[in-house]
């Protein structure tokens, strides 16, 4: 039966916060000074973890809105995050994302040709004016795309990349699905409304953010202020490209039924922050509220950098395994937002499940690391990982390891067990119900005395 316990690793603790939140590189932080001890896996990873909201959030004037820090992976400030909306032409997001993955891939090249069909030349509402008789190449189709917004770009792109409409379209779900857009679903490339067609605020980050990440070559084209095609020049619907300096895309959409939409990116002082604002009333406004939230999220919060790629913040004990143990930490970078000033006021706390059985792969997550306020409230959470491989001892090995793994008795009553500061780098052992009330039975003594000695 796995135990289940919680530790505060106190060497994490001013190791790093203030030299961390300084725009350069932290240093490492020390190795905690206790063994890991196992704690119940974490529910949600970092992506999904919203901090302790700042003080002085913007009435925000949209159906439905998001602010998201791009290098944490934690939302800011939501309003009907997964609620069902019609995204009507920030679903190009998602044509442009399958565009970008076929270029890479090598299925279409930036000079191809292609001649728009009679759909796509048929197509209503936004259009990049494209010739029946003469082909474009694939990256003004794209700036057609992202810059005008033009519907006929869009069925081109997507013909090109799949035969069809139709079949792009199957590529648009699968994608989403791959990506963990649960509230997603696609009819077609355009964005043009459908009764099944439809997205979310918190789909739209983690596809805007996945542009970002995965095509950082392709994201200037989300900042070209205009763009000229068959003699007609359109300007970029997206107002902050020429009121903000620090905002460098994203995509508008419109719609009669939807109202005014806007995915905009800001990069300020090396933070990345992503704003969606949906169902405003004028393209006025889309811009006014985005920046509202962009404005206030990049004011209102820090994201201080916790430890280098790969550094080891602790050791895990492993069971019959060629090592005894395995350094955990995080495989990139790691940063947290926090509201403005709090940083040095967080307290980490290392959570992982035991026994941590061999083989180990790196980057095999082993647990969690919670980040508490000075109320004790979950700020974040981040996933930690195996940064180092262990391979499964041999046959001695293992007769070892299955004989000082440590037994547990028949009838073990259901607790949970804190390691819990005392000051001076000392820890107690708090033993506690799963309500959180304190554990009064006979035996506690009698485990506290168990747990000591497996934990020394």
């Amino acid at each position: 039966m796995k135990q289940k316990l919680t530790l505060l690793t106190l060497s994490l603790l001013v190791a790093g916060w203030q030299v961390q939140a300084a725009p350069q590189a932290a240093s490492a932080p020390r190795q905690a000074s206790a063994p890991a001890a196992s704690a119940p896996a974490a529910a949600a990873n970092s992506a999904a973890t919203q901090p302790v909201t700042a003080v002085g959030l913007p009435e925000i004037k949209a159906s439905a809105y998001a602010v998201y820090d791009a290098q944490s992976g934690q939302m800011l400030a939501s309003h009907k995050l997964n609620e069902h909306i019609e995204p009507a032409s920030l679903t190009k997001l998602m044509t442009a994302y399958l565009v970008f993955k076929a270029l890479e891939e090598g299925k279409l090249k930036p000079d191809q040709t292609f001649t728009v069909s009679e759909q796509g030349w048929k197509v209503e509402g936004s259009r990049m004016f494209l010739d029946p008789k003469t082909p474009a190449r694939v990256d003004d189709l794209l700036k057609g795309l992202i810059v005008q917004s033009g519907n006929d770009a869009s069925i081109t792109l997507a013909e090109a990349v799949a035969g069809s409409e139709a079949q792009f379209v199957q590529l648009m779900n699968a994608e989403a699905k791959r990506l963990g857009m649960k509230d997603t679903h696609f009819e077609n490339s355009t964005g043009l409304p459908g009764a099944q067609h439809y997205t979310s605020v918190q789909d739209l980050i983690t596809l805007s953010a996945a542009i970002i990440h995965d095509y950082p070559q392709y994201y200037p084209l989300y900042s070209i202020q205009s763009y000229s095609y068959n003699n007609i020049t359109q300007p970029n619907r997206n107002l902050l490209l020429y009121r903000d300096p620090d905002v460098d895309g994203m995509k508008t959409g419109h719609t009669d039924s939807a109202g005014y939409n806007l995915v905009a990116s800001s990069k300020r002082n090396g933070r990345r922050v992503i704003s969606v604002v949906v169902g405003t009333e004028s393209m006025q406004a889309r811009a006014a509220e985005s920046s509202k939230l962009l404005n206030w999220a990049l004011q209102s919060y820090d994201t201080p950098k916790l430890y280098e790629a790969e550094t080891a913040i602790s050791q895990v004990k492993v069971y019959k395994g060629a090592d005894n143990a395995v350094n955990v930490g995080f495989i990139d970078a790691t940063y947290i937002t926090v509201p403005h000033g709090q940083a040095a006021q967080l307290q980490p706390v290392l959570e992982t499940v035991q026994p941590v059985l061999a083989p180990i792969s790196k980057g095999q997550v082993l647990g969690t690391v919670k980040f508490m306020d000075a109320q004790n409230r979950v700020v974040a959470q981040k996933d930690v990982v195996a940064l180092n491989d262990v391979a499964e001892a041999g046959f001695f090995g293992r007769l070892f390891g299955r004989s000082s793994k440590p037994a547990e008795p028949q009838a073990r009553p259901e607790f949970v067990v804190a390691v819990q500061p005392r000051g001076n780098n000392a820890s107690q052992l708090v033993l506690s119900n799963k309500d959180g009330s304190p554990y009064q039975g006979a035996d506690a003594q009698t485990w506290l005395s168990r747990l000591y000695n497996e934990l020394r």
